[in-house]
């Protein structure tokens, strides 16, 4: 059915004017309130106001302008029904066609510092969500439009047939529901910052969990299977925003991503961000097989490359610094399913072009380290199990210097303490149990995984590529037994870092100070499952 009367009343003003334009070329009678009729208006467009269909004027601050039956009514009435429009036309309700509305800033609100508890109440819209609401509900004879990005698509069709089908009129209906189911979300998260006592309402931090979570996922793109090909597989980012961190990386060249790949790629890319100095990362199966910081990101990736040649092979690259020729001449010798950086010098592109498979992903510029706080890099990890989703803080513990303690006769040299620091930062993102060997800013050895410490211990030395003489050894978690230091002592350690707070810590302690090991305690553990 033809669109001949649009209410549009909108917040977010991008692209309004040239929608408006079009919709008045077609003929299109305008209805709309404060801002935007004083916008259309300006720019020479008629805009009947709302309180001229209504023959009420806003009230209570303008909480109160669009709640009216002869605006809900006007959208709400089925066109087909003969019912409905016998009552329409008794109480005298024009039809709306289309509804082009989108919310209060809710969120940006909610984000800004030194805001109080009236004001985050006060940008709960409500007249907006409703108009969405039954515009979408009633998608069979309406249409509604909450993201200025859907105008040039409603526009063309409106300018080829005159009216929207009913397949776009259900989509826009789709898209209408989710922007108010977040809306809704973010609404009720937010209100648990409120506490009320003494009669007063005030506006406090936000809870570490909340106790609701409220997701709204839109689905980025799909995957061409799971983690093995009969699972089906997509990859979804919020709702409502840009796509942020990896998520919104953009691909440069090779093949459509996996799951894998993008889970393997998070990986790489967290770790590489806990680095300053020039650092690249080789990752498989979500581990790291070598790491290194060094003065150049060359050196850098071939020391990450040589702790262990063979895992390397089919594995994920990832750099903290933007890819250079001549790491990346270095790089295409060995077969990589991904390489992650901030960014590729043109030459360095010229390089990795020739393997047409090879997937380059760049980072977003505003994608945010692992090390940073905030918003962005507090969101909660969340793990489905039967029944249920386990919700925990992701871990961004840095270790300080300062917090160290030592434990044994004998304390760490300087160049043990940087190498124990570097080894902790790796030993972070390998998974229980985790054994990194580490040396001069290289890791040298990885054990991950293993049911035992010591057996990781001994998989790490076993795998290990060059005398592990003079290294440090990090575990994620304390050594239960002896057992675990004296294999690393054996293959050649002289130094370990790790948590402490076992019941056996003295004996631990005891078997290093035998070994003339130094060891220091953190305090704080790394399981990773």
């Amino acid at each position: 059915m033809p669109i001949e009367r649009a209410l549009i009343s909108v917040y977010d003003k991008t692209g309004l004017l040239e929608f408006a334009c079009r919709l008045a070329a077609l003929g299109v009678e305008i209805i709309s309130t404060g801002g935007t009729a004083k916008l259309l208006r300006e720019a020479g467009l008629q805009a009947r106001d709302v309180v001229e269909l209504t023959g009420w004027p806003e009230m209570l601050g303008g909480r109160v302008k669009t709640l009216h039956p002869k605006v809900h009514g006007g959208i709400l009435f089925r066109r087909g029904n003969a019912g409905d429009r016998k009552q329409a036309a008794e109480r005298g309700i024009t039809p709306i066609d289309l509804v082009v509305v989108n919310l209060y800033p809710f969120e940006a609100t909610a984000a800004q510092d030194g805001l109080d508890a009236q004001e985050l109440i006060e940008n709960i819209d409500i007249g907006g969500p409703a108009l969405v609401r039954s515009a979408a509900k009633n998608f069979e004879s309406v249409a509604v439009v909450v993201d200025p990005a859907d105008y040039p698509r409603v526009a063309r069709e409106l300018e080829a047939a005159r009216e929207l089908s009913l397949a776009t009129r259900l989509d826009l209906a789709r898209r209408a529901f989710s922007a108010t189911t977040r809306y809704d979300g973010l609404i009720a998260t937010e209100l648990e910052r409120l506490t009320a006592a003494d009669g007063v309402v005030r506006l406090g931090e936000r809870p570490a969990l909340p106790e609701r979570l409220h997701l709204a996922l839109a689905r980025k793109q799909s995957l061409r299977y799971g983690e093995n090909p009969h699972q089906q597989a997509a990859l979804y980012v919020s709702a409502g925003r840009p796509a942020e961190g990896l998520a919104g990386a953009r691909q440069l060249q090779g093949k459509e991503l996996s799951y894998n790949n993008l889970v393997d790629l998070d990986a790489a890319w967290a770790l590489a961000q806990e680095f300053t100095l020039p650092a690249a990362v080789i990752v498989k199966h979500s581990n790291p097989c070598g790491a290194a910081e060094q003065k150049t990101l060359l050196e850098a990736y071939r020391k990450a490359y040589a702790c262990d040649p063979v895992s390397a092979y089919g594995g994920i690259v990832a750099v903290n610094r933007p890819m250079d020729a001549a790491t990346a001449k270095e790089v295409s010798k060995l077969f990589v399913e991904c390489i992650v950086a901030p960014g590729y010098e043109v030459t360095a592109g010229e390089w990795l072009s020739s393997k047409k498979n090879l997937r380059l992903m760049e980072m977003p510029a505003s994608a945010p380290s692992a090390l940073l706080t905030g918003e962005a890099a507090q969101e909660l990890e969340l793990k489905r199990i039967a029944g249920g989703v386990l919700v925990q803080e992701p871990d961004h513990y840095q270790l300080a210097q300062s917090a160290l303690k030592t434990v044994t006769e004998r304390a760490p040299t300087r160049s043990e303490i940087d190498a124990l620091l570097f080894a902790w930062k790796v030993v972070k993102h390998v998974k229980s149990n985790a054994i990194v060997f580490a040396r001069d800013g290289q890791t040298l050895a990885v054990g991950a995984g293993q049911m035992s410490r010591v057996d990781s211990v001994k998989l790490a030395v076993m795998k290990a590529q060059e005398s592990l003489a003079g290294s440090v050894v990090a575990s994620d978690a304390f050594f239960p037994f002896p057992d675990g230091v004296e294999e690393s002592a054996r293959a050649g350690a002289t130094a370990v870092i790790q948590p402490g707070g076992s019941v056996r810590d003295a004996e631990v302690i005891a078997v290093a100070n035998n070994l003339g090991l130094a060891m220091v305690f953190t305090g704080v553990r790394h399981f990773r499952h």
